[in-house]
């Protein structure tokens, strides 16, 4: 009564006879209130009076959730629990359209589904990426100030890359002391700093599928584990870097892993030749590294001087 009066209002109740209750319950306070569900037979004359203002309320039980158009509707009540956000999304919706003197749309939510099944921000209009759209929403709510959007998707993208690289960082450091014969596909990533394999995603019908066997076994050829590698799309896209790294020279998936556990930086920047050299080195010194070598700050000649 105090938020909803002057509002054209839909509500959404989990069953029938919850919802015609509830129209009892605001028809007993003065509201001009309406329940409609599947059996109803005055579904488009309610739609009709609804739209003139003859009802300012209607009660339903997940009827209207899509393909119920009525622009003018300003208030949605949510009191059907739901876990699924789309069906939560498209109840809101239905007061989402634009219409004349129409301001806002209030949603009263007595279930906090939003705390769950966040709705669209501002953040996922422009932002391509849905972490990315969660840390500028965060952001923004935190700092309780207006934000110019475009910085603010700038920052969030920085924030996330940020947290993400110190996540890798940890899981890396796992990863190379642990022993194995094959690297895993994140190192192998991570070490080659390639943007196009770290933040993959399927696209096509085929990418989505599991990797072959043929992918998998060549894979295992070059060095590189496929546990970790889901799909088809993921394993081509590899399998096409490897082949191009093969091509100019680079260090092989096999050298990256070793080198690596022995804490060299970054080998997946190394020349072929450059990583040869130094494996010769710890072979020669019984597979130890050599006194006066330092791995976590040796750089090849081929590397001195660029920022990695």
């Amino acid at each position: 009564m105090e938020y909803c009066n002057g509002r054209k209002t839909l509500v959404f109740l989990p069953l029938i006879a919850t919802s015609k209750k509830f129209t009892q319950l605001l028809l007993q306070r003065g509201f001009k209130a309406h329940e409609v569900n599947g059996q109803s037979e005055d579904r488009e004359e309610t739609k009709e009076k609804f739209a003139k203002g003859e009802y300012d309320v209607i009660c339903n039980s997940m009827l209207w959730t899509e393909g119920f158009d009525e622009p003018s509707i300003d208030c949605v009540i949510m009191l059907r629990p739901t876990k699924v956000r789309s069906l939560y999304a498209q109840a809101i919706g239905r007061g989402t359209r634009l219409y004349p003197d129409k301001k806002e749309l209030l949603v009263l939510d007595f279930l906090w589904l939003t705390d769950r099944l966040d709705l669209c921000r501002p953040a996922n209009i422009i932002c391509r990426n849905q972490d990315v759209a969660k840390k500028m929403t965060d952001n923004i709510n935190e700092s309780g100030e207006l934000a110019d959007l475009l910085e603010a998707e700038m920052q969030a993208e920085k924030d996330v890359i940020a947290e993400r690289e110190e996540a890798l960082a940890r899981e890396l450091e796992a990863m190379r002391k642990k022993k194995s014969r094959l690297v895993d596909p994140l190192q192998y990533e991570m070490s080659i700093q390639d943007e196009d394999l770290i933040n993959y995603i399927p696209q096509l019908g085929w990418e989505c599928m599991p990797p072959t066997e043929k992918q998998i076994k060549t894979l295992s050829d070059y060095g590189i584990s496929f546990d970790m590698i889901e799909t088809q799309g993921k394993a081509n896209l590899l399998l096409n870097k490897i082949a191009n790294r093969r091509s100019a020279g680079l260090s092989s998936p096999k050298q990256i892993r070793l080198l690596e556990r022995y804490g060299f930086k970054h080998v997946g920047m190394w020349t072929l030749n450059d990583a040869d050299k130094i494996i010769s080195r710890l072979a020669y010194s019984g597979w130890r590294v050599p006194q006066g070598l330092n791995p976590s700050t040796y750089l090849p000649s081929s590397l001195e001087g660029q920022s990695l």
